[in-house]
């Protein structure tokens, strides 16, 4: 007979050391977001066509998770079962940070520097997104049922703590006397800074993480998570998983979809948008598109400040489900309204409304999920719920 073993409560620290690295691998995510079509922007792509360039990220997230979800279910190492992931991904991460926004200073011409920066935005993602992942299975692997809504709502206040870190940077530089312009084809001092100092705060994130989470070893993690001697023989593929996921995994899976792809919009078009509704401009190399794409970080930053004040309010909701429907709620009310605004002050409005959805986007959906799955597939399970995040992505990307 199968007895499971309960899982201790834990104090606030361990659930904040749990998930503190989040913060710097999501400074590293926001930069990514806010940037990355300013960037091909700069660099001479067409303003129009830049959700192209969004298609690959999220087609190789969702080959590489279930591939690590499913890895490091089976890993059990002295750096632990997680973490090693977590290092590798940083470790990418952090590379391509320091060359991504130098695309157009290496002499390339105009079409080598757009496949250098499709390249490495490739990597980017792809590494940002195995570095986030762990900490999300941590959360699975380590928190009992009671606990996971407020240790995935500290995970998203850091999260969006990072934002804010990763959105203000290029605004920040730029009142400090940093460059915010640049020749053509090549992207501003302040961008190219801030994706260096986000690289330096992920090392850093990375290395406290490595110092201050403790991973059960093979056997505590079997008796807290159920798991026999014969379960632990059996071998499971992704088709077997998927007819068997629980049913909370197609019906969340379903909303993550719709949630996803309005995101994805969001982060491809902003800049331009901005710069057309509010500064009037559709000109990339002028000064007031690169002011404009200050603001969308600054925005972006408003959609951080107001994730992290939901962030604290999602564990005062009794029910997941009224907290995810009020969130979701919220934010759609922020997009629509984001569309017949034109002052940029007013815009603060809108995303932080919008903020409310994305706090709920990064804490319910694994709270709901983690509760319906086992421990034995916790990783592979997580790994295949990032297609939910990944597909509407690309669906996204390509119809439009």
């Amino acid at each position: 007979m199968n007895h499971l073993k309960a899982k201790p409560d834990l104090g606030f620290w361990k659930l904040w050391n749990l998930s503190f690295g989040f913060f710097g691998v999501q400074i590293a995510y926001a930069l990514q977001s806010a940037n990355i079509s300013r960037i091909f922007a700069t660099l001479g792509a067409d303003p129009h066509n830049l959700s192209y360039f969004w298609i690959l990220p999220p087609l190789m997230g969702i080959l590489i998770q279930p591939i690590v979800g499913t890895a490091s279910d089976r890993t059990w190492t002295r750096l632990g079962r997680r973490l090693p992931y977590l290092l590798a991904g940083a470790a990418v991460a952090v590379i391509v940070m320091c060359l991504l926004p130098n695309a157009g200073s290496f002499g390339f011409t105009l079409a080598g520097a757009m496949v250098f920066g499709f390249i490495s935005l490739m990597f980017l993602d792809t590494s940002i997104n195995m570095a986030m992942q762990p900490f999300k299975m941590l959360v699975g692997d380590t928190v009992n049922e009671r606990q996971k809504g407020l240790a995935y709502s500290i995970q998203s206040f850091l999260c969006n703590a990072g934002s804010l870190v990763g959105y203000l940077a290029p605004i920040t530089l730029t009142a400090i006397g940093i460059s915010n312009l640049a020749p053509d084809g090549q992207v501003p001092d302040t961008v190219t800074y801030s994706f260096y100092i986000g690289a330096i705060l992920l090392v850093l994130c990375v290395i406290y993480s490595f110092c201050t989470i403790r991973e059960m070893p093979p056997a505590e993690y079997a008796a807290f998570h159920g798991i026999t001697e014969t379960q632990k023989q059996e071998s499971s593929n992704i088709f077997s998983l998927l007819k068997n996921a629980p049913s909370a995994f197609w019906t969340v899976g379903l909303v993550q979809f719709f949630c996803w792809a309005a995101f994805m919009y969001m982060w491809t078009y902003t800049n331009g948008a901005i710069a057309d509704t509010v500064w009037n401009t559709t000109d990339t190399s002028s000064p007031a598109y690169q002011e404009a794409g200050n603001w969308v970080g600054v925005l972006f930053a408003v959609q951080a400040i107001g994730s992290v004040l939901w962030a604290v309010v999602i564990p005062m909701f009794r029910n997941h489900k009224t907290a995810y429907i009020s969130s979701l709620t919220l934010g759609g009310i922020g997009f629509i309204s984001a569309i017949f605004i034109t002052n940029q002050y007013a815009l603060f409005i809108s995303y932080l409304l919008i903020g409310c959805a994305w706090a709920a986007m990064l804490a319910l959906p694994f709270t709901i999920l983690t509760n319906s799955i086992s421990g034995k597939n916790m990783g592979a399970y997580l790994g295949l719920f990032n297609g939910t995040i990944c597909i509407p992505q690309i669906c996204a990307a390509a119809l439009v």
